[in-house]
């Protein structure tokens, strides 16, 4: 379709698309079926039809590290995406892009769109290429990039990375928890946007690798208020209560984090004992392969290397 029409088409309104509903519960032959140039994939909302061999997909929230993983490339993606220090060289001339940036993504000429639920357009988005999309936490994190690569066609390389990385992970845990102790307790919290947050156990910031994979005991405290939403939010007063025999900061440098000045924060007995990670913020936000893999690597040297 000529890019001067489809761009009035879509200021003019979105083509309204009927779906198949939802088949839950379907198996992996079921969820994927195949033709010669493309493959149907049955997502959260229905069947779509996408390339089976994807060369130009615009990542919109999220998933960006799941696409990479799985080498396909990416022309498109969010600002966190492009944000990530240790996506920057892969992303290095990837347009950035969001869910109003209709003319700029047509421009893109992309083969595929991906997104999380929550996204606006997705009708008009559907015009341009086929777009599926993903509700945050409706499957785990593993099983989500599972998902990707069945989308993306590539659904073996995803299981293969999967068993093998929750073989690794799990044996850290092992190796760390005979280290620091079973009750040893480890707490994530961050600063953002002049305020502190505590994380469960699903939600980024290596969360999934210290609690679901290696086992670690979160404190009380936030098993109480943090587990069931994901995340809680305090003030630096009341931090001592939330934190963990070891501590987990994950740091925005150019946020106010002045109250790691103060007594409070100082009097923590993690810190004072030397047993908290300072970690980059964004790169420790996503739960994707590549930062997975990176904060592996950032908990087996904080907990073993240095031991």
């Amino acid at each position: 379709m000529n890019k001067q029409l489809l761009i009035t088409q879509l200021t003019l309104g979105a083509f309204l698309i009927s779906a198949c509903g939802s088949q839950s519960g379907s198996s992996a032959e079921e969820d994927v079926s195949s033709s010669s140039e493309t493959i149907t994939y049955v997502s959260e909302n229905g069947p779509v039809e996408v390339p089976a061999d994807p060369e130009r997909v615009v990542v919109l929230s999220s998933f960006a590290g799941n696409v990479m993983a799985l080498d396909v490339d990416v022309v498109g993606a969010d600002s966190w995406s492009l944000d990530n220090p240790r996506f920057q060289e892969k992303l290095e001339n990837v347009e950035e892009v969001t869910d109003e940036s209709l003319e700029k993504i047509i421009e893109l000429d992309p083969d595929l769109i991906i997104g999380l639920s929550n996204i606006n357009n997705v009708d008009k988005l559907n015009q341009i290429a086929p777009t599926v999309t993903y509700t945050y936490g409706n499957v785990d994190y593993l099983t989500q990039h599972i998902e990707i690569g069945k989308l993306l066609n590539k659904e073996e390389e995803a299981k293969e990375w999967v068993d093998d990385f929750q073989e690794r992970a799990q044996t850290a845990g092992n190796e760390i928890r005979e280290e620091i102790g079973e009750d040893a307790t480890v707490s994530v919290i961050e600063s953002f946007d002049k305020q502190l947050y505590v994380f469960g156990a699903n939600w980024g910031r290596g969360t999934e690798i210290l609690y679901q994979e290696m086992n670690l005991e979160m404190p009380e405290k936030v098993e109480e208020l943090a587990l069931e939403e994901g995340y809680y939010a305090l003030s630096a007063e009341a931090l001592p209560e939330f934190s963990g025999d070891y501590f987990v900061f994950s740091k925005y440098s150019d946020a106010d984090n002045s109250f790691q000045e103060t007594k409070t924060f100082q009097e923590i007995p993690a810190v004072k004992n030397d047993q908290m990670l300072e970690v980059n913020a964004k790169e420790f936000y996503f739960n994707d392969p590549l930062m997975l893999e990176l904060q592996l690597e950032e908990f087996k040297e904080f907990f073993l290397d240095d031991k």
